[in-house]
């Protein structure tokens, strides 16, 4: 079910648009790792996307068509390289 919805969100562009600081829309979306009202963090096909703010709300996920959006006051965004992990708990502690 997880390939499913990585394969959905594979095809689909990579965008993110940010209005007046208070609304966040993010396109190719693959999962949400977590989230709280100060940030989220989020896989996408570019690697992984932290979204840091204050009384941060998701509005509307949906992973099938890789949308996200965002309101409240963000104070950044930021990139790594670190892709979601395929492997299990077990492969990513004995490595």
């Amino acid at each position: 079910m997880a390939e499913d919805r990585q394969k959905a969100a594979a095809g689909q562009p990579h965008n993110v648009i940010l209005e007046e600081r208070r609304v966040l829309t993010v396109s190719g979306v693959q999962d949400v790792d977590s989230y709280d009202e100060q940030s989220i963090v989020a896989f996408t096909e570019l690697g992984e996307l932290t979204i840091k703010g204050e009384g941060l709300h998701i509005n509307k996920i949906d992973v099938q068509t890789g949308e996200l959006n965002v309101e409240g006051e963000i104070w950044e965004l930021c990139y790594s390289n670190l892709q979601k992990s395929q492997q299990g708990l077990f492969s990513r502690l004995f490595r």
